[in-house]
């Protein structure tokens, strides 16, 4: 197979929602037809349940909740497919963000029952600031669902997306009988015999043969349905691939991901659909995924996704070209020319050594701690680097303290490699060491997860005091002032970030303004310096 033949059979995309919407499952049971795994595992359920593969934290599992991202790449019909599942809940919607500059496109999860959720809404924001196409996938309609109109112009009034349904359903709840695909005219019946295995059988019935149509959902059923075609036919917005591409127009498929009901009908349509990778911004211009040597850009850091080896995993998405094995890379950022060390294709938190790699595949690399989010990598003669990841800025702090003090260096070890994670975000005390740590999240949940983190893989026990501030503030030209000079606000605190950036904390949102007017030539920024090429992008 060609290099432009592997690159184009990949489809690189993630999967976003509001939590609950049935979003890990959908991955599941995707994951179900790529022969990856046998057996669908569900989020919630008893304590002797299997859990969903993409859930693999331990945190996860407890909570039933999804709080990092996970990698998943499998094939299907002749597709090399990576997943990247993303948390729903907003406290992590920092690391969906991160994702959401590693995919292709985008798999938007909409519980049939309440329509478009406040997270939905904020992800949807940031698919649509990359131009990526959206696909959307109507959840639970086994389930009591809202009127099927009303769900479209939700979809189109809350999000600003043309909607294109490819499949229409036909009742939902216990009067859920299946649906309709609009291009082949058949009606596929509803069966919940498949739910956690492929095994089982759709029945598909021509719209034109009423008496087997008729025999299937029953009179009312088909009545409301050939009225609705009817209506659909004349109202909805004609389906446009060059539109979908563009992120204008967003197919609608409707099923049941938990009864595995509609899931391959949809997972097929998306991979025609789907475009394969396209070019990426540079400093240096577009890089084409084909054309040009390899390259990549580290989106994730994860540790201890190993217990027995204790390990920290960068994830690159590979945007151009093909990596091969023991092939020498430049790390743009430090200038040095390396060896990728152990590059692995990820299941979650199960992986295997790779000889090979192309332009769309995630890859995890040993990480000894040179990486950072935003790092590109490149062929040794090359030099560029891509579009840095913008930070979100914390909106909640705490003081971070140890309960046993001599377990010091387990504790700044842990604080220093979740923080590089960009789980959150860590700060001192402008001039001294580690003595006062202080953490900043953007949603409160991260702070359980850094106090059960720090227990569960450093074995180190914290005390978390909330701090007041809310707004936060990098300077920008510290070489030009003197920082320990500035004429603060009563509600300021002066610290640095990992980089020894300096930074302004403040309780109160008109602050930041009172001290630009009271130091002339101080600029401030609500990004990091390590972020600027991004600020200049956009």
């Amino acid at each position: 197979m060609t290099l432009e033949q592997e690159i184009g059979r990949r489809r690189t995309f993630a999967i976003i929602s509001h939590p609950d919407a049935g979003k890990t499952t959908l991955t599941e049971k995707f994951l179900l037809y790529g022969g990856a795994i046998n057996t669908a595992g569900s989020v919630k359920g008893k304590a002797t349940a299997k859990h969903a593969v993409s859930d693999w934290m331990e945190i996860e599992k407890q909570r039933g909740i999804s709080v990092t991202s996970s990698v998943l790449q499998f094939e299907y019909e002749g597709y090399c497919i990576n997943i990247l599942d993303t948390p729903g809940h907003q406290d992590f919607s920092e690391d969906t963000y991160r994702t959401l500059m590693a995919a292709d496109s985008a798999v938007m999860v909409i519980d049939g029952s309440k329509g478009v959720e406040a997270q939905t809404r904020k992800l949807f924001k940031v698919c649509v600031m990359r131009h990526i196409p959206i696909f959307t996938f109507i959840n639970k309609m086994d389930r009591d669902a809202l009127d099927t109109f009303d769900l479209l112009d939700d979809i189109e009034k809350n999000l600003g997306i043309e909607t294109c349904p490819v499949n229409w359903p036909i009742g939902s709840g216990k009067d859920f009988k299946g649906i309709y695909d609009r291009k082949t005219r058949n009606v596929v019946q509803y069966s919940d015999t498949l739910k956690g295995t492929k095994e089982g059988h759709e029945t598909d019935i021509s719209i034109d043969d009423g008496d087997a149509v008729l025999a299937a959902i029953g009179e009312d059923a088909k009545d409301k349905l050939e009225s609705e075609i009817e209506l659909l036919d004349g109202a909805s917005a004609e389906f446009d691939l060059d539109a979908v591409r563009k992120g204008q127009l967003t197919p609608v498929f409707f099923g049941s991901a938990l009864q595995n009901f509609g899931v391959e009908i949809f997972l097929q349509a998306f991979l025609r659909m789907a475009t394969p990778p396209t070019p990426r911004v540079s400093d240096k211009g577009l890089v084409d995924p084909v054309k040009d040597g390899f390259s990549a850009f580290v989106f994730k850091i994860q540790a201890n996704m190993n217990k027995a080896h204790r390990d920290r995993i960068a994830f690159m998405r590979i945007c151009s070209g093909r990596y091969e094995a023991g092939m020498e890379v430049r790390h743009v950022q430090s200038g040095r020319v390396q060896r990728l060390q152990q590059p692995q294709q990820l299941m979650a938190s199960s992986r295997k050594i790779l000889d090979e790699a192309f332009a769309g595949d995630i890859i995890g690399v040993f990480d000894p701690g040179i990486y950072s989010i935003g790092d590109t990598l490149c062929l040794p003669k090359d030099n560029f680097r891509y579009a840095g990841i913008p930070t979100f800025a914390p909106e909640h702090f705490a003081r971070v303290r140890q309960v046993d003090t001599m377990k010091r260096d387990q504790f700044v070890k842990g604080i220093r490699q979740i923080a590089q994670e960009g789980a959150i975000q860590v700060f001192q005390e402008y001039n001294t060491g580690m003595e006062e740590i202080i953490a900043g999240v953007v949603g409160v949940l991260q702070f359980d997860v850094l106090k059960f983190r720090l227990k569960n893989e450093y074995n180190v026990d914290i005390r978390l005091e909330e701090l007041p501030y809310e707004h936060i503030r990098w300077i920008v030209n510290r070489d030009e002032v003197d920082v320990k000079k500035i004429v603060g606000t009563t509600d300021m605190k002066l610290v640095k970030d990992m980089h020894d950036n300096p930074l302004l904390l403040f309780v109160n949102e008109w602050s930041p303004q009172m001290v630009l007017e009271r130091n002339k030539g101080l600029q401030l920024a609500n990004f990091s310096r390590n972020d600027e090429f991004q600020a200049d992008l956009t």
